[in-house]
Protein backbone atom coordinates (compact mmCIF):
# COMPACT_ATOMS: atom_id res chain seq x y z
CA UNK A 1 0.00 0.00 0.00
CA UNK A 2 1.31 2.99 -0.90
CA UNK A 3 2.01 5.77 2.10
CA UNK A 4 0.55 8.93 1.43
CA UNK A 5 3.59 11.96 -0.23
CA UNK A 6 4.16 14.13 2.64
CA UNK A 7 2.69 17.61 2.87
CA UNK A 8 4.87 20.37 1.81
CA UNK A 9 4.28 23.91 3.64
CA UNK A 10 3.94 26.39 1.00
CA UNK A 11 5.87 29.40 1.26
CA UNK A 12 3.02 32.20 1.89
CA UNK A 13 3.60 35.68 0.69
CA UNK A 14 1.95 38.71 1.85
CA UNK A 15 1.08 41.91 0.62
CA UNK A 16 3.35 45.21 1.77
CA UNK A 17 2.48 47.89 -0.67
CA UNK A 18 0.02 48.42 -3.28
CA UNK A 19 0.66 51.51 -5.22
CA UNK A 20 -1.39 53.34 -7.96
CA UNK A 21 0.23 55.56 -10.60
CA UNK A 22 -1.78 57.86 -12.75
CA UNK A 23 0.03 58.25 -16.21
CA UNK A 24 -1.24 61.26 -18.65
CA UNK A 25 0.77 61.98 -21.94
CA UNK A 26 -0.52 65.26 -23.22
CA UNK A 27 -1.52 65.16 -27.25
CA UNK A 28 0.02 68.48 -28.27
CA UNK A 29 -1.70 68.96 -31.55
CA UNK A 30 -5.64 69.86 -32.00
CA UNK A 31 -6.71 66.37 -33.35
CA UNK A 32 -10.16 65.66 -35.15
CA UNK A 33 -12.38 63.50 -32.78
CA UNK A 34 -10.73 60.00 -34.38
CA UNK A 35 -14.06 58.06 -33.25
CA UNK A 36 -18.14 59.05 -34.14
CA UNK A 37 -18.51 59.30 -30.28
CA UNK A 38 -21.92 61.82 -30.24
CA UNK A 39 -21.55 65.19 -30.07
CA UNK A 40 -17.78 64.96 -31.43
CA UNK A 41 -17.00 68.52 -31.88
CA UNK A 42 -17.52 69.48 -28.25
CA UNK A 43 -16.34 66.46 -26.62
CA UNK A 44 -13.02 66.03 -28.67
CA UNK A 45 -10.81 68.74 -26.50
CA UNK A 46 -11.41 66.92 -23.15
CA UNK A 47 -11.95 63.00 -24.21
CA UNK A 48 -8.51 63.42 -26.88
CA UNK A 49 -6.65 65.95 -25.16
CA UNK A 50 -4.23 62.87 -24.15
CA UNK A 51 -3.32 59.53 -23.92
CA UNK A 52 -4.07 57.90 -20.64
CA UNK A 53 -3.40 54.72 -17.77
CA UNK A 54 -3.29 54.17 -14.57
CA UNK A 55 -1.29 51.50 -13.46
CA UNK A 56 -1.29 49.38 -10.44
CA UNK A 57 2.10 48.07 -8.71
CA UNK A 58 1.51 45.33 -6.08
CA UNK A 59 4.85 44.62 -3.58
CA UNK A 60 5.18 41.24 -1.57
CA UNK A 61 7.14 40.43 1.48
CA UNK A 62 9.83 38.42 -1.04
CA UNK A 63 10.33 41.13 -3.13
CA UNK A 64 8.04 39.92 -5.96
CA UNK A 65 5.82 42.53 -7.86
CA UNK A 66 2.87 42.33 -9.40
CA UNK A 67 1.71 44.94 -11.96
CA UNK A 68 -1.90 45.65 -13.51
CA UNK A 69 -3.69 48.43 -15.40
CA UNK A 70 -7.00 50.04 -14.84
CA UNK A 71 -8.73 51.40 -18.11
CA UNK A 72 -9.38 55.11 -18.26
CA UNK A 73 -10.94 57.10 -20.35
CA UNK A 74 -11.43 60.82 -18.34
CA UNK A 75 -9.50 61.68 -14.78
CA UNK A 76 -6.62 58.78 -13.93
CA UNK A 77 -6.20 60.20 -10.86
CA UNK A 78 -9.89 59.97 -10.17
CA UNK A 79 -8.87 56.18 -10.27
CA UNK A 80 -5.58 56.15 -8.57
CA UNK A 81 -8.02 57.58 -5.18
CA UNK A 82 -10.47 54.51 -5.39
CA UNK A 83 -6.97 52.49 -5.15
CA UNK A 84 -5.66 54.68 -2.62
CA UNK A 85 -9.01 54.52 -0.36
CA UNK A 86 -9.09 50.52 -0.50
CA UNK A 87 -5.04 49.76 -0.78
CA UNK A 88 -5.60 49.03 3.18
CA UNK A 89 -7.69 45.97 2.93
CA UNK A 90 -4.62 43.91 1.24
CA UNK A 91 -2.27 44.66 3.10
CA UNK A 92 -1.00 41.67 4.77
CA UNK A 93 -3.11 39.56 2.66
CA UNK A 94 -1.95 36.45 0.41
CA UNK A 95 -1.92 37.87 -2.82
CA UNK A 96 -2.38 34.48 -3.96
CA UNK A 97 -6.28 34.46 -2.22
CA UNK A 98 -7.27 35.88 -5.48
CA UNK A 99 -10.64 35.47 -6.01
CA UNK A 100 -11.39 36.30 -2.37
CA UNK A 101 -9.74 39.23 -2.56
CA UNK A 102 -11.56 40.40 -5.59
CA UNK A 103 -14.91 39.46 -3.55
CA UNK A 104 -14.11 41.84 -0.81
CA UNK A 105 -13.30 44.31 -2.96
CA UNK A 106 -16.41 44.18 -4.85
CA UNK A 107 -18.08 44.10 -1.10
CA UNK A 108 -16.74 47.73 -0.49
CA UNK A 109 -19.45 49.83 -2.80
CA UNK A 110 -21.37 47.01 -3.72
CA UNK A 111 -24.71 47.78 -2.16
CA UNK A 112 -24.00 51.60 -3.29
CA UNK A 113 -24.74 50.51 -6.65
CA UNK A 114 -21.12 51.10 -7.89
CA UNK A 115 -21.05 47.66 -10.70
CA UNK A 116 -19.74 49.54 -13.26
CA UNK A 117 -17.37 52.57 -13.85
CA UNK A 118 -14.60 54.17 -11.71
CA UNK A 119 -14.46 51.62 -9.08
CA UNK A 120 -14.91 48.87 -11.13
CA UNK A 121 -12.33 49.64 -13.26
CA UNK A 122 -9.58 49.95 -10.19
CA UNK A 123 -10.77 46.66 -9.10
CA UNK A 124 -9.56 45.40 -12.29
CA UNK A 125 -5.88 47.09 -12.37
CA UNK A 126 -5.62 45.62 -8.43
CA UNK A 127 -6.94 41.94 -9.79
CA UNK A 128 -4.10 41.90 -13.00
CA UNK A 129 -1.41 42.43 -10.54
CA UNK A 130 -2.79 40.04 -8.23
CA UNK A 131 -2.48 37.45 -11.26
CA UNK A 132 1.00 38.29 -12.54
CA UNK A 133 2.11 38.19 -9.18
CA UNK A 134 0.71 34.43 -9.24
CA UNK A 135 2.46 33.84 -12.22
CA UNK A 136 5.60 35.26 -11.04
CA UNK A 137 5.62 33.46 -8.03
CA UNK A 138 5.06 30.13 -9.46
CA UNK A 139 7.43 31.01 -12.17
CA UNK A 140 5.02 30.15 -14.95
CA UNK A 141 3.34 32.24 -18.13
CA UNK A 142 -0.55 33.91 -16.65
CA UNK A 143 -1.67 31.50 -19.43
CA UNK A 144 -1.29 28.52 -17.66
CA UNK A 145 -2.87 29.65 -14.38
CA UNK A 146 -5.58 29.89 -16.78
CA UNK A 147 -6.05 26.59 -17.65
CA UNK A 148 -3.15 26.54 -20.63
CA UNK A 149 -3.33 27.55 -24.27
CA UNK A 150 -6.21 26.87 -26.33
CA UNK A 151 -4.38 28.27 -29.36
CA UNK A 152 -0.62 28.31 -30.46
CA UNK A 153 -1.28 31.53 -31.79
CA UNK A 154 -3.84 34.28 -31.79
CA UNK A 155 -5.87 35.69 -35.35
CA UNK A 156 -5.22 39.38 -34.79
CA UNK A 157 -6.92 42.44 -36.92
CA UNK A 158 -5.29 45.65 -37.65
CA UNK A 159 -7.63 48.36 -35.32
CA UNK A 160 -8.36 50.93 -36.74
CA UNK A 161 -8.98 52.77 -40.41
CA UNK A 162 -10.34 56.11 -38.38
CA UNK A 163 -11.62 59.13 -40.66
CA UNK A 164 -9.20 60.97 -42.28
CA UNK A 165 -8.99 61.47 -46.37
CA UNK A 166 -9.75 58.65 -48.49
CA UNK A 167 -6.74 58.20 -50.38
CA UNK A 168 -4.75 58.29 -47.01
CA UNK A 169 -7.23 55.85 -45.53
CA UNK A 170 -6.90 53.70 -48.65
CA UNK A 171 -3.13 53.45 -48.49
CA UNK A 172 -3.09 52.68 -44.28
CA UNK A 173 -5.88 49.86 -45.33
CA UNK A 174 -3.03 48.41 -48.26
CA UNK A 175 -0.34 48.87 -45.51
CA UNK A 176 -1.80 46.73 -42.79
CA UNK A 177 -2.57 44.07 -45.39
CA UNK A 178 1.15 44.12 -46.99
CA UNK A 179 2.29 43.82 -43.41
CA UNK A 180 0.43 40.53 -42.86
CA UNK A 181 -3.18 41.37 -41.39
CA UNK A 182 -5.57 39.30 -42.56
CA UNK A 183 -8.58 41.22 -41.12
CA UNK A 184 -9.19 44.86 -40.13
CA UNK A 185 -11.49 47.15 -38.59
CA UNK A 186 -13.04 50.38 -39.75
CA UNK A 187 -14.40 53.63 -38.07
CA UNK A 188 -17.69 54.37 -39.09
CA UNK A 189 -20.61 56.72 -37.93
CA UNK A 190 -19.27 60.13 -38.43
CA UNK A 191 -22.00 61.09 -41.39
CA UNK A 192 -24.81 60.97 -39.22
CA UNK A 193 -27.30 62.58 -41.47
CA UNK A 194 -26.19 61.28 -44.60
CA UNK A 195 -24.86 57.46 -43.98
CA UNK A 196 -24.55 56.71 -47.52
CA UNK A 197 -21.48 58.46 -46.95
CA UNK A 198 -19.65 55.64 -44.74
CA UNK A 199 -20.95 53.16 -46.42
CA UNK A 200 -18.95 54.60 -49.45
CA UNK A 201 -15.99 54.89 -47.37
CA UNK A 202 -16.29 51.19 -46.33
CA UNK A 203 -16.91 50.61 -50.13
CA UNK A 204 -13.87 51.79 -51.07
CA UNK A 205 -11.80 50.11 -48.43
CA UNK A 206 -13.07 46.98 -49.57
CA UNK A 207 -12.12 47.65 -53.07
CA UNK A 208 -8.22 48.90 -52.20
CA UNK A 209 -7.71 45.87 -50.23
CA UNK A 210 -9.34 42.96 -52.22
CA UNK A 211 -12.30 40.49 -51.11
CA UNK A 212 -9.40 38.21 -49.24
CA UNK A 213 -9.08 40.37 -45.81
CA UNK A 214 -12.08 40.10 -43.42
CA UNK A 215 -13.06 44.06 -43.18
CA UNK A 216 -15.30 44.87 -39.81
CA UNK A 217 -16.87 48.36 -38.67
CA UNK A 218 -17.13 49.84 -35.61
CA UNK A 219 -19.85 52.61 -35.21
CA UNK A 220 -18.57 53.55 -31.13
CA UNK A 221 -22.68 53.92 -30.65
CA UNK A 222 -22.79 56.83 -33.18
CA UNK A 223 -26.74 56.11 -34.12
CA UNK A 224 -27.72 55.72 -30.36
CA UNK A 225 -30.78 58.18 -30.88
CA UNK A 226 -31.64 56.62 -34.53
CA UNK A 227 -31.66 52.91 -34.29
CA UNK A 228 -33.25 53.10 -37.96
CA UNK A 229 -30.11 54.11 -39.09
CA UNK A 230 -28.15 51.94 -37.33
CA UNK A 231 -30.53 48.96 -39.40
CA UNK A 232 -29.74 50.82 -42.69
CA UNK A 233 -26.50 51.04 -42.13
CA UNK A 234 -26.28 47.10 -40.65
CA UNK A 235 -28.00 46.19 -43.67
CA UNK A 236 -25.45 47.61 -46.27
CA UNK A 237 -22.86 46.76 -44.20
CA UNK A 238 -24.10 42.91 -44.62
CA UNK A 239 -24.49 43.50 -48.10
CA UNK A 240 -20.77 43.97 -49.11
CA UNK A 241 -20.24 40.77 -46.49
CA UNK A 242 -18.63 42.44 -43.42
CA UNK A 243 -17.95 40.68 -40.57
CA UNK A 244 -19.27 42.47 -37.75
CA UNK A 245 -21.26 45.63 -36.91
CA UNK A 246 -19.44 46.76 -34.08
CA UNK A 247 -21.32 48.95 -31.29
CA UNK A 248 -23.74 50.44 -33.49
CA UNK A 249 -25.86 52.35 -30.76
CA UNK A 250 -25.57 52.59 -26.51
CA UNK A 251 -24.50 50.46 -24.67
CA UNK A 252 -27.41 50.50 -22.45
CA UNK A 253 -29.98 50.14 -25.24
CA UNK A 254 -30.15 46.11 -24.82
CA UNK A 255 -34.10 46.48 -26.43
CA UNK A 256 -32.23 48.15 -29.29
CA UNK A 257 -29.72 45.46 -29.62
CA UNK A 258 -32.21 42.55 -29.81
CA UNK A 259 -34.13 44.56 -32.12
CA UNK A 260 -30.59 44.54 -34.25
CA UNK A 261 -30.16 41.22 -33.95
CA UNK A 262 -33.14 40.13 -34.83
CA UNK A 263 -33.46 42.09 -38.27
CA UNK A 264 -29.71 42.24 -39.22
CA UNK A 265 -27.85 39.23 -40.80
CA UNK A 266 -24.40 40.67 -39.98
CA UNK A 267 -22.91 39.46 -36.50
CA UNK A 268 -23.44 42.25 -34.11
CA UNK A 269 -20.32 42.60 -31.80
CA UNK A 270 -20.59 44.87 -28.38
CA UNK A 271 -18.90 44.60 -24.53
CA UNK A 272 -16.23 46.72 -24.68
CA UNK A 273 -18.41 49.44 -22.94
CA UNK A 274 -19.98 47.52 -20.72
CA UNK A 275 -18.64 46.01 -16.58
CA UNK A 276 -18.44 42.72 -14.95
CA UNK A 277 -20.21 39.51 -15.45
CA UNK A 278 -23.75 41.05 -14.71
CA UNK A 279 -23.89 43.15 -17.65
CA UNK A 280 -22.53 40.63 -20.00
CA UNK A 281 -25.21 38.14 -18.57
CA UNK A 282 -28.25 40.41 -19.79
CA UNK A 283 -26.80 40.87 -23.65
CA UNK A 284 -26.28 37.41 -24.05
CA UNK A 285 -29.49 36.31 -22.01
CA UNK A 286 -31.40 38.20 -24.46
CA UNK A 287 -29.41 36.90 -27.66
CA UNK A 288 -28.61 40.78 -28.24
CA UNK A 289 -25.47 40.30 -29.75
CA UNK A 290 -23.04 37.35 -31.79
CA UNK A 291 -19.53 38.74 -30.39
CA UNK A 292 -18.91 39.60 -26.74
CA UNK A 293 -15.68 42.39 -26.46
CA UNK A 294 -14.96 43.17 -22.66
CA UNK A 295 -11.91 44.21 -21.72
CA UNK A 296 -10.02 42.87 -18.77
CA UNK A 297 -8.67 46.31 -17.64
CA UNK A 298 -12.62 47.83 -17.43
CA UNK A 299 -14.58 44.55 -17.04
CA UNK A 300 -12.91 43.61 -13.50
CA UNK A 301 -9.99 42.20 -14.31
CA UNK A 302 -8.97 38.54 -15.06
CA UNK A 303 -11.05 36.91 -12.67
CA UNK A 304 -14.50 38.37 -13.57
CA UNK A 305 -13.47 38.17 -17.47
CA UNK A 306 -12.75 34.07 -16.99
CA UNK A 307 -16.27 34.40 -15.51
CA UNK A 308 -17.55 36.12 -18.88
CA UNK A 309 -15.41 33.59 -21.07
CA UNK A 310 -17.21 30.78 -19.30
CA UNK A 311 -21.02 32.14 -19.24
CA UNK A 312 -20.54 33.77 -22.91
CA UNK A 313 -18.95 29.50 -24.20
CA UNK A 314 -22.09 28.60 -22.10
CA UNK A 315 -24.45 30.54 -24.73
CA UNK A 316 -22.28 29.60 -28.20
CA UNK A 317 -21.01 33.47 -28.64
CA UNK A 318 -17.10 33.95 -29.56
CA UNK A 319 -15.48 36.12 -27.45
CA UNK A 320 -13.01 39.18 -29.36
CA UNK A 321 -11.08 40.80 -26.11
CA UNK A 322 -11.27 44.36 -26.42
CA UNK A 323 -7.72 46.53 -26.36
CA UNK A 324 -8.58 49.75 -28.00
CA UNK A 325 -6.16 52.83 -26.84
CA UNK A 326 -4.51 51.10 -23.32
CA UNK A 327 -1.37 50.74 -22.47
CA UNK A 328 1.10 47.74 -23.17
CA UNK A 329 0.23 46.51 -19.63
CA UNK A 330 -3.33 45.87 -20.68
CA UNK A 331 -2.10 44.47 -23.77
CA UNK A 332 0.09 41.96 -22.76
CA UNK A 333 -2.57 40.90 -20.00
CA UNK A 334 -4.80 40.14 -23.13
CA UNK A 335 -2.93 38.27 -25.03
CA UNK A 336 -2.30 35.92 -21.54
CA UNK A 337 -5.97 35.83 -21.15
CA UNK A 338 -7.10 34.95 -24.76
CA UNK A 339 -4.91 32.07 -25.60
CA UNK A 340 -6.76 30.22 -22.66
CA UNK A 341 -10.19 31.29 -23.91
CA UNK A 342 -11.61 28.02 -25.95
CA UNK A 343 -13.95 30.36 -27.58
CA UNK A 344 -11.56 33.03 -28.50
CA UNK A 345 -12.19 35.04 -31.65
CA UNK A 346 -9.83 37.28 -32.83
CA UNK A 347 -7.73 39.60 -31.39
CA UNK A 348 -7.87 43.42 -31.43
CA UNK A 349 -4.22 44.93 -32.48
CA UNK A 350 -4.10 48.40 -32.33
CA UNK A 351 -2.14 50.25 -34.98
CA UNK A 352 -3.66 53.69 -35.30
CA UNK A 353 -2.88 55.85 -32.47
CA UNK A 354 -5.73 58.81 -31.88
CA UNK A 355 -2.95 61.25 -33.06
CA UNK A 356 -1.38 60.45 -36.00
CA UNK A 357 2.00 62.59 -35.32
CA UNK A 358 2.39 61.31 -31.64
CA UNK A 359 2.35 57.99 -31.24
CA UNK A 360 1.00 56.89 -27.91
CA UNK A 361 4.36 56.00 -25.88
CA UNK A 362 1.93 54.26 -22.75
CA UNK A 363 2.13 51.55 -25.25
CA UNK A 364 4.95 51.86 -27.54
CA UNK A 365 7.64 53.05 -24.69
CA UNK A 366 6.05 51.72 -21.69
CA UNK A 367 7.88 48.23 -21.29
CA UNK A 368 11.48 47.35 -21.33
CA UNK A 369 10.61 44.75 -24.00
CA UNK A 370 7.47 44.83 -26.06
CA UNK A 371 5.16 42.30 -26.22
CA UNK A 372 3.92 42.60 -29.28
CA UNK A 373 4.82 40.21 -31.84
CA UNK A 374 2.88 39.56 -35.05
CA UNK A 375 3.67 36.90 -37.55
CA UNK A 376 1.87 35.84 -40.50
CA UNK A 377 -1.26 37.97 -39.07
CA UNK A 378 -1.47 36.32 -35.86
CA UNK A 379 -0.35 37.26 -32.53
CA UNK A 380 2.52 35.50 -31.13
CA UNK A 381 2.08 34.49 -26.89
CA UNK A 382 5.27 35.56 -25.15
CA UNK A 383 6.30 32.70 -22.08
CA UNK A 384 7.42 34.71 -19.91
CA UNK A 385 6.25 34.95 -15.81
CA UNK A 386 2.56 36.01 -15.34
CA UNK A 387 2.09 38.82 -17.93
CA UNK A 388 5.17 39.04 -18.99
CA UNK A 389 5.68 42.71 -18.50
CA UNK A 390 9.05 44.71 -16.85
CA UNK A 391 7.75 48.52 -16.70
CA UNK A 392 10.56 51.31 -18.01
CA UNK A 393 10.29 53.50 -14.69
CA UNK A 394 11.98 55.81 -17.25
CA UNK A 395 9.08 56.27 -18.81
CA UNK A 396 6.79 56.13 -15.56
CA UNK A 397 8.15 58.87 -14.49
CA UNK A 398 8.27 60.87 -17.14
CA UNK A 399 4.50 60.90 -17.28
CA UNK A 400 3.35 60.28 -13.71
CA UNK A 401 0.76 62.62 -12.70
CA UNK A 402 1.54 63.89 -9.26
Amino acid sequence: MNEPAPSLPRRRMKITKVEPISLFVPIEDEIDAPVAVPHAADLTDVIFSGYRATLVRIETDIGLCGVGECMVRLAPTATRAVIEDIASLLIGRDPLDREAIWELLFGVMMNRGHNRGFFVEAISGIDIALWDLAGRFLDLPLYTLLGGRHHERLDAYASSLRFRALDEVTAQARGFRDAGFKAMKIKIGRNLTEPQLDIEFVKAIREAVGDGVRLMVDANCAYSEDVATALHVGRAMQEMGIFWFEEPIAPNDIDGYVHLADNLDIRIAAGEADFMSFGARDFLRRRAIDVIQPNISRAGGITEARRIGAMSRAFHIPYAPHTGSCSAVCLAATLQFAVSLPNFLTFEFMQSDWSKSQPNPLRHDLLIEPVEKLVDGYMEVPERPGIGVDLNMDVVDRYRVA
